[in-house]
């Protein structure tokens, strides 16, 4: 994977000069190659400059490429054409791919919290998180549901109005209730849950995407998205009337909708966000249409965050085999992002 040739660092027109801080994730994951991996492909995918914050111990178990340690992102740019900066964060102690360990998760967490912060101070143009292993991280204290929770949380941001968007070349989908068993997405779900959701995302569609007037398309919770009450009652209770005070403010938006006709090719380009009531019903189109080049960016921060949208295969971690695609796309997102950020802020 040793790649000799030398970048130039310089920003694009309208992209921000800083680099972007990229969290490792779990040592033992396949976060390390995909990063490694990553930056030999930065000239072919026209990567932003980027550097790695985590323990370097953790590339060098994957990796005999050429890592340049630093000691703050403001020397990343410059050495990025030449190797891969990383900003050491944690010791992991001894890392096995494959073998999760506490002292891994407790870097993973170190690793994450100190991206958010360098991304906060302004130090970095936005983070992008490798996976990590949650039953790992709730081992050494994390109490979020995920990475997106957290940043969310750091960042000053409400539950309700940071959104998880999974968006791909093709579709880009926001589950409405996230990581709470299905049993309990009824009882969750409201009208002020659905509103706030819808919000984000089409403030989030303007300011991180260009989207001027941005399309929303909700989905029915139910089979045939309740069959007129025959088949249960949310859709006229909670999602309907959460859709049409939003139509009567003026935005544009359409539902509920039967989920089983909402991402076929024709449907998808009547709409530029499908807001999805649980988390399957979000996650099985997006990954079955972009499983290799996913990306989750979380809408409503005051920063840029997206991350790959799949875990850690511990499985075949170690064994050169991950495919970097979803980490290149994140990388690329972030950076369309912030430009049109600056954009939106112009």
């Amino acid at each position: 994977m040793r790649s000799s040739n030398i970048t130039d660092t310089a920003p694009l027109p309208g992209q921000s000069p800083l680099p972007f801080a990229v969290s490792l994730g779990d040592p033992a994951g396949i976060g390390p190659e995909i990063v490694a991996k990553s930056w030999v492909m930065r000239d072919a995918r026209g990567l932003p400059p980027f550097f790695a914050v985590g323990d370097v111990a953790a590339l060098r178990a994957v990796w005999l490429g050429p890592i340049a340690l630093i000691s703050a992102p403001e020397d990343a740019a410059a050495a990025f054409g030449s190797a891969l900066p990383c900003l050491q964060v944690g010791q992991a102690g001894e890392i096995i791919p494959g073998t999760p360990s506490v002292d891994g998760a407790r870097t993973a967490f170190e690793s994450l919290e100190a991206s958010v912060g360098l991304a906060r101070s302004g130090s970095a143009a936005g983070i992008v998180t490798a996976p990590v292993g949650k039953e790992q991280l709730y081992g050494v204290g994390f109490t979020h549901p995920g990475q997106t929770e957290f940043v969310a949380e750091r960042c000053g941001v409400s539950p309700h109005n940071a959104v998880m968007m999974l968006a791909g070349p093709s579709l880009k989908v926001v589950p409405v209730t996230i990581h709470i068993p299905l049993s309990e997405v009824p009882a969750a779900l409201t009208i002020d849950l659905i509103r706030a959701r819808a919000i984000t995302t089409a403030k989030g569609l303007q300011k991180n995407f260009g989207i001027a007037r941005p399309r929303l398309a909700v989905a029915g919770l139910n089979p045939h998205a309740g069959e007129g009450g025959a088949l249960g009652r949310e859709e006229i209770d909670i999602i309907r009337p959460a859709v049409e005070s939003l139509r009567d403010e003026g935005f544009d938006i359409v539902g509920p909708l039967a989920a089983d006709g909402m991402f076929h090719a024709r449907a998808r380009e009547t709409y530029d966000a499908a807001l999805c009531i649980y988390h399957d019903q979000a996650l099985i189109p997006i990954k079955t249409l972009n499983f290799d080049d996913g990306v989750n960016i979380t809408l409503g921060l005051p920063i840029v965050r997206t991350s790959p949208d799949h875990g850690t295969a511990f499985g075949i971690a170690g064994t050169d085999s991950a495919n970097p695609g979803a980490m290149i796309a994140a990388l690329r997102m972030a950076a369309d992002a912030a430009r049109a950020r600056l954009a939106y802020a112009a």
